[in-house]
């Protein structure tokens, strides 16, 4: 059974795409605007304590909630958001140059919070988000799918890390060079997570829906080159490694890649009139996300206790979204665990 949770919004901001709208009508950045090269500080999360024990099953059912909440006005979206908490978290965030990564990025650098970047060719990292202060964003060399690239280095003063690997269901060009998704969704996982440090806070996995059920229709075509069966594989490994994790798994991706684009553009964007959130357990989630909205969820997960050793299925549907408000995503969060 689901449920619905909503706040009565202050106005309504978006309309279909290629609708007229009103002088009234505003339509405002998931991320603000963010200038090129300032650095005004870090950010800083609470310790998490990490479980050592069992890890606990995943549930068989969960409430599904949607959350509809107050847009921000236009004011409040042209400057850097800054947490209050002062800083020591260092988040390294691995495949930052795709669709997801990249807004991953993007939005840690206007939270002020010093991220690193391991990308296979460093130089993208320029291209992607310009030239940044090297202790905010701090980029590095390496490739998950051969282990003997991810040197003790990378890992060095990280506190949390965000996975956001991927390739195509089928093949393609995004598979030249050996990578499909054995290479990358299961054995550039396992590499990742046996080189992390057990003094991690958090681990974010991004992974995909229907994964439980990759020998069932129609999910079985999706899963016709593996790609759900190693992105579950993927997944048993983050839960078994010992490490505190999170796993977010996002329905059809929508909204980008914004692979062309500059920093200042990947803030400028919008989820459109998809804003509102909707956050299930037990792989029962079918529909669309926005990237946007999987980028938030990843960044807000690192924080937010009650989300640890926890798998969620994520979509984004009509109406206003929680944005950046942690309470607002924390009730999302736990909402979602409520049988």
């Amino acid at each position: 059974m689901a449920s619905k949770l909503s706040f009565a919004p202050r106005t309504i901001n978006d309309l279909l795409p290629g609708e007229a709208f009103s002088e009234r009508t505003k339509r405002f950045p998931v991320f603000p605007y963010l200038p090129l090269n300032s650095c005004s500080g870090y950010h800083c999360s609470k310790r998490l304590l990490i479980h050592r024990g069992p890890l606990p099953s995943p549930s068989v059912c969960h409430a599904v909630k949607e959350q509809v909440i107050e847009s921000p006005n236009s004011d409040t979206t042209q400057s850097s958001q800054t947490d209050p908490c002062a800083s020591s978290k260092l988040v390294l965030v691995v495949g930052g140059s795709g669709g997801v990564g990249q807004l991953i990025v993007a939005s840690l650098l206007n939270r002020n919070i010093t991220s690193r970047l391991m990308l296979r060719d460093p130089e993208k990292a320029t291209s992607l988000f310009g030239k940044q202060d090297k202790e905010r964003l701090q980029v590095q060399k390496g490739d998950t799918r051969n282990p003997e690239d991810l040197d003790p280095s990378i890992f060095e003063g990280v506190t949390h890390v965000i996975c956001c690997t991927g390739t195509t269901a089928f093949p393609s060009r995004r598979w030249d060079g050996d990578n499909t998704p054995e290479r990358v969704d299961w054995e550039g996982v396992r590499n990742l997570v046996s080189a992390l440090p057990l003094t991690l806070k958090r681990v974010v996995l991004v992974s995909s829906v229907g994964v439980t059920k990759f020998n069932e229709f129609p999910w079985s075509i999706m899963n016709l080159f593996g790609v759900l069966k190693y992105k579950k594989m993927g997944e048993d490994f983050v839960r078994n490694s010992g490490l505190p994790f999170t796993i977010i798994r996002a329905g059809r991706l929508t909204d980008g890649p914004y692979t062309s684009y500059d920093l200042n553009t990947l803030l400028k964007a919008t989820a459109g009139e998809r804003r509102a959130v909707l956050i299930g357990q037990g792989d029962k989630l079918v529909g669309e996300v926005s990237r946007l909205v999987v980028a938030e969820a990843c960044i807000q997960a690192l924080d937010i206790e009650s989300t640890q050793g926890q798998v969620y299925e994520i979509n984004s549907v009509r109406g206003e979204g929680p944005g950046s408000d942690p309470q607002k995503w924390q009730e999302l969060f736990e909402a979602a665990r409520a049988e």
